[in-house]
């Protein structure tokens, strides 16, 4: 048998893994990277062997570079500038001063750890700066946070991915030549860097002119720009990578973020086919690289591995997402999730078995220290990190309702606050520029555009949201955006705005559920008048308090009364009101819940939480 045909069984079996893995992973609600890279050490040399470094011969640095080079760019070209304007100043910080913090720390520690070199400590440093796409992406399809957060760590990963795999080729360089001068290596990192922004900006140019000026077919054009998209990624990082060593994945890096904001036709479509491309190459390059990993070369490092493991994830991570994040854009909660949250992908494991590879004649001892400490972190980082990433999120209360509001002014704005203020989080839509930069300052997730196009509430997250409130001051907008989030959203609440007193009975003949302006403000006004005291303890509720409604779906409930289950609530809460069968009811202590039932919490914030937890723990799910 060739060498060709025996690597078919070899590539069938790991794609049938990688496959395997995603179904798991969807089934399970855990990030695929955890099975990907189990599935590799099962049928790696130190399991079954089935798959060794000898399989793929002298081909897999390079399928493995084209596959890193697709995978970035499919990042790349998600990472919207609308998305990064949430958080701006703390993603800036992130991959400048948190990914100094990162470097100069895990540098300091190998080196003492492990008693090795100052220039190997440099490189293994160098190459654990990076998070990547790779495994933030996957943990964010079962993670759904906030968009702010979502998009702080795919931008870490994405540019640190390129800032990683750039420096960590010149710190090799000096390595190699044994001349460490830092002059050397500047001009090594800033040359690589710019040659792939320039080829990176030129391609994404040429790409564009293609697919916006170019006729590519009368019948298959969508067809035809998912395939000039893909040729084109792996054609920016071939030109790159003739040119200069690892400047391919800074070059497929700017074209995809050029790309993924330059408004292409057919872009859903190019986005679809390019996840699944996506997803075969990361089941390929993450179970190959898993199947080189050797637990003699983990264990060789001893203790000093396990300090290294241990300052990176509990000492390190944190420090800089503490110190990049601070203030009020994050709450403590969400930097405690992005501080041990953070797994490192593809990059280091690549580059640094290249390196080895490299190495290993001359300097067998510095290779294994390499490849060691680096897939000790990997494999650490993604089982524990990646692997546990929901619970870590749910025992932090970082995984909100998502709710979105078409309308920034001031009733969005206001509506918006509250949900915060009650950790949901809460996406605008709005097509005024001036109320969208009101909103950004404020600190909301905003998107420009318009709310009455599908594929701008789908941008917004509509698929997975559960309310859509329009809030516009135009009656027809939101009558459509609520016609629209009904008929074509699986949306569990649906509101509207009134503006115009004579349009509620429009809106309830369509079935959508109103609020009318007028009436709200009339009674406010009436409550104010003739029931003081429950206006002021409305308005007191807000801002000490808490008021929420819940349904009975877990049967341990069901046949409960309602003093048997007030007496396992926490104290400073009561249960005010029960709807059954669309009538609402004052309950007695005898009543007996059944399954279905509403009930509406009512007492100290805290206390409504913890009672809504107790009560119907799948919100917090």
């Amino acid at each position: 048998m060739s060498a060709e045909a025996g690597l078919i069984p070899i590539v069938v079996t790991i794609l049938g893994l990688g496959v395997a893995a995603q179904v798991l992973a969807d089934r399970l609600k855990i990030p695929s990277v955890l099975f990907l890279i189990l599935a590799g050490i099962i049928v790696g040399p130190e399991v079954l062997g089935l798959i060794t470094a000898k399989s793929f011969g002298s081909s897999l640095p390079t399928i493995v570079g084209l596959s890193v080079a697709v995978i970035v760019f499919e990042g790349a070209f998600h990472l919207k500038l609308g998305k990064l304007r949430q958080t701006p100043r703390e993603a800036f910080r992130l991959v400048t001063v948190g990914a100094i913090i990162g470097l100069i720390g895990t540098t300091v520690v190998v080196r003492f750890a492990l008693n090795v070199s100052w220039e190997l400590s440099f490189l293994v440093g160098s190459l654990l700066i990076a998070t990547g796409p790779t495994v933030i992406t996957p943990i964010l399809a079962v993670v759904p946070v906030r968009d702010r957060v979502a998009a702080a760590l795919e931008t870490e990963g994405i540019v640190n991915d390129v800032t990683a795999a750039i420096l960590a080729v010149a710190v090799f360089e000096i390595i190699v030549s044994g001349e460490p001068q830092i002059t050397l290596l500047m001009k090594s990192f800033l040359s690589r860097l710019g040659i792939g922004m320039v080829v990176g900006g030129v391609t994404a140019s040429i790409l564009w002119y293609l697919l916006k000026h170019v006729n590519l077919s009368s019948t298959n054009a969508a067809q035809n720009a998912r395939l000039i998209v893909l040729i084109g990624a792996m054609g920016t990082y071939g030109i790159a990578e003739s040119l200069s060593q690892e400047a391919g994945i800074a070059a497929v890096a700017t074209a995809g973020i050029l790309l993924g904001n330059a408004d292409l036709p057919y872009e859903d479509k190019i986005e679809s086919f390019k996840g699944d491309i996506t997803l075969i190459v990361l089941s390929f390059v993450f179970i190959s690289l898993a199947t080189l990993l050797s637990f003699d070369e983990l264990l060789s490092l001893g203790v000093g591995g396990l300090l290294v493991v241990g300052a990176v994830v509990g000492v390190i991570r944190p420090l800089l997402v503490l110190l990049c994040t601070h203030g009020k854009r994050f709450t403590l909660n969400e930097q405690l999730f992005m501080s041990f949250v953070g797994p490192r992908g593809i990059i280091p494991a690549s580059v640094a078995t290249l390196f080895a590879l490299e190495l290993r004649p001359t300097n067998p001892t510095a290779a294994s220290v390499l490849v060691g400490t680096v897939f000790l972190v990997i494999l650490t980082t993604v089982v524990f990190e990646a692997g546990f990433a929901r619970h870590i999120a749910q025992i932090l209360n970082v995984i909100p309702m998502r709710v979105i509001i078409v309308g920034g002014g001031r009733v969005g704005r206001g509506l918006a606050e509250r949900l915060e203020n009650r950790g949901e989080n809460v996406v605008l839509i709005e097509q005024d520029q001036q109320a969208v930069e009101i909103a950004r300052e404020a600190g909301f997730t905003v998107h420009y555009d318009n709310g009455t196009d599908i594929d701008a509430l789908r941008s917004a997250g509509a698929e997975n949201a559960k309310i859509i409130a329009a809030a516009t001051t135009d009656d027809d907008v939101n009558l459509l955006v609520a016609q629209l989030s009904n008929s074509k959203f699986d949306v569990e609440t649906v509101i509207a705005r009134v503006n115009t007193p004579g349009n509620v009975e429009a809106f309830e003949d369509l079935g959508v559920q109103s609020i009318s302006a007028n009436d709200s403000i009339v009674q406010a006004m009436d409550n104010a008048v003739e029931r003081p005291a429950l206006s002021e303890w409305m308005s007191e509720i807000e801002r000490n308090g808490d008021v929420q409604e819940i349904e009975i779906t877990d049967e341990n409930l069901s046949g409960k009364t309602i003093k048997e289950l007030g007496q396992s609530l926490p104290d400073g809460v009561l249960i005010a009101l029960v709807s059954r069968d669309g009538e609402s009811q004052i309950p007695t202590p005898e009543l007996t819940l059944r399954h279905g039932d509403h009930l509406t919490f009512v007492g100290q914030s805290q206390a409504v939480d913890d009672a809504i937890k107790q009560c119907h723990p799948e919100m917090y799910a």
